[in-house]
């Protein structure tokens, strides 16, 4: 892309004093994993797409099926049936075709993780379990990877900061994993579909910010109850 074209696109972050053009570059040759490609996943693939990342790679094996259209909002009705890294891929190249879209449609698994986690600057956990929420959690601090985590439920989302810069990670938030058949999910309660666009939102602007060098929320968690309109930060 000539250097006229960049700064046309890019110009409302780059106006932002703390961004710039050097900070423009850094997005530009940063590389992002997003694992995921779901609720929290679609927006976040969704905005740093759009901010130029350099790199983005998203993992998912799953398809795309018609209930996930009410949160799940870079794939739409032609997609259903098709792979969800398919799709998100139809969709980066559509908003911003520079971004070097790299799908990967493995589970990450224990015998992977750190061949698919190692090849990233940041990590981004969008995942739905727990045992996936730990296994990418630990891979990260294995391999000194920062990590950004969100989860949702019905109107109520957290996010955080682990790893970063020699901060706390997952375990010393909640040391162990709970019995995943003991706890609720979207599937069976739901979720309102803005919701993940709000703590995905956040996601996305946590990266953003590391990559630039801005301030990170670390030891931290960030409580979102939409239904009564409270935000609420832990230190942990």
């Amino acid at each position: 892309m000539k250097s006229e074209d960049i700064f046309a696109r890019y110009s409302r972050q780059i106006f932002i004093e703390e961004i710039g053009l050097e900070g423009q570059k850094k997005i530009r040759s940063s590389k992002v994993l997003v694992i995921g490609a779901g609720g929290l996943g679609s927006p976040v693939i969704q905005y740093l797409a759009a901010a130029g990342i350099g790199t983005l790679g998203v993992s998912d094996f799953d398809e795309v099926e018609l209930h996930n259209l009410n949160r799940q909002i870079i794939h739409n009705e032609n997609t259903v049936g098709v792979l969800k890294v398919k799709s998100a891929a139809a969709f980066v190249k559509n908003l911003n075709y520079h971004v070097d879209f790299i799908g990967i449609d493995r589970k990450i698994e224990r015998s992977n993780a750190d061949e698919i986690l190692s090849q990233y600057d940041i990590i981004v956990d969008g995942s739905d379990n727990f045992t996936t929420r730990y296994l990418i959690n630990d891979t990260c601090v294995k391999l000194g990877k920062p990590l950004v985590y969100g989860s949702i439920l019905g109107f109520s989302g957290q996010t955080a900061v682990f790893n970063y810069k020699g901060s706390k990670n997952l375990r010393d938030l909640f040391p162990e994993p709970p019995f995943d058949e003991d706890l609720p999910d979207c599937d069976s309660l739901g979720v309102l579909g803005a919701l993940p666009g709000i703590v995905g939102s956040m996601m996305a602007m946590q990266v953003l910010k590391m990559i630039t060098g801005l301030p990170g929320s670390t030891d931290q968690l960030t409580l979102i109850d939409t239904l009564n309109w409270r935000f609420q930060t832990i230190d942990f």
